[in-house]
């Protein structure tokens, strides 16, 4: 799986939401000043590129649908996170969020029940 720019990232963004669409149904969902219909095209082609949509073709027109899951996405770009800034430990990474966003012994505790909570669950 290769990273996402933050223009590609966006458009995958809206694409998950919508689960599938035209290129105009991403643009009515992006923020002001709304890019070209070319731009969005051109980014939703490199996706296809890259292997993150796919598209059914209606005539002249595509509709295209995500075939990476948002939470593939995720597990990617945590594991990519882990390895390139905290030496693949996530001990320091929760330590490196806890000391940025000061969080209390009640919040380190609350992460730590979920935790255990996921680790049940497997």
């Amino acid at each position: 799986m290769k990273q996402l720019t933050k223009a590609e990232e966006q458009v995958m963004l809206i694409l998950w939401g919508l689960k599938k669409g035209f290129v105009k149904d991403i643009i009515e969902k992006m923020d002001e000043p709304k890019p070209a219909y070319n731009t969005v095209s051109t980014i939703v082609r490199i996706l296809e590129q890259k292997g993150f949509v796919d598209h059914k073709t209606y005539g002249k027109t595509h509709e295209y649908f995500p075939i990476i899951s948002l939470n593939e996405y995720r597990k990617y770009s945590v594991k990519t996170l882990l390895s390139g800034y905290f030496g693949g430990s996530f001990k320091n990474l929760v330590s490196f969020f806890a000391k940025e966003n000061d969080m209390d012994v009640k919040e380190l505790n609350e992460l730590m029940e979920e935790i255990k909570k996921n680790e049940n669950q497997k």
